[in-house]
């Protein structure tokens, strides 16, 4: 019994440092630039009747931590997002300095078009913690895309 009593002390003592961290330690990121690529081949796929998803409906940016969108267009045809037109081999670099939600035309989708939503610096520990989460939530789906995307073939 003292041995599970010391394990239950060491987990709840380690999930209250965990949250602790999560609420008072700065948010930073190594970029302030949230990077997407679409691949070579994208329209030609598309074009044959493949449902292609390579980039997200719904991209999230958060201002001070990840607020510039970068589209890369590797495909060997052009691409519109929004009013631009990206040749192959451009990119596209869009700083964001306001929190609001964006709708963009994007020849990339299958729907036609991509939302960016872009919140506010997390300033309180409790933004913190629900910024942490929503990253930690938002990057195992991306990982989980990307391998499928990558190995179904």
């Amino acid at each position: 019994m003292r041995a599970r009593s010391l394990v239950l002390a060491v987990v709840s003592g380690s999930a209250l440092a965990l949250l602790a961290w999560s609420a008072l330690a700065p948010v930073e990121s190594a970029s302030r630039a949230q990077i997407f690529e679409i691949p070579h081949g994208t329209w030609a796929r598309r074009m044959s009747g493949d449902k292609v998803d390579i980039l997200p409906d719904h991209i999230r940016l958060t201002l001070g931590i990840r607020d510039i969108l970068v589209l890369r267009n590797h495909d060997a045809v052009p691409q519109i997002f929004g009013p631009t037109l990206m040749m192959p081999g451009q990119s596209l670099r869009l700083p964001f300095e306001q929190a609001a939600v964006y709708t963009f035309s994007c020849t990339a989708h299958a729907s036609g078009q991509m939302i960016i939503s872009v919140q506010p610096y997390p300033g309180t520990p409790w933004a913190k913690i629900g910024w942490r989460a929503h990253e930690l939530g938002w990057r195992l789906r991306l990982l989980s895309a990307h391998i499928w995307y990558r190995y179904r073939f």
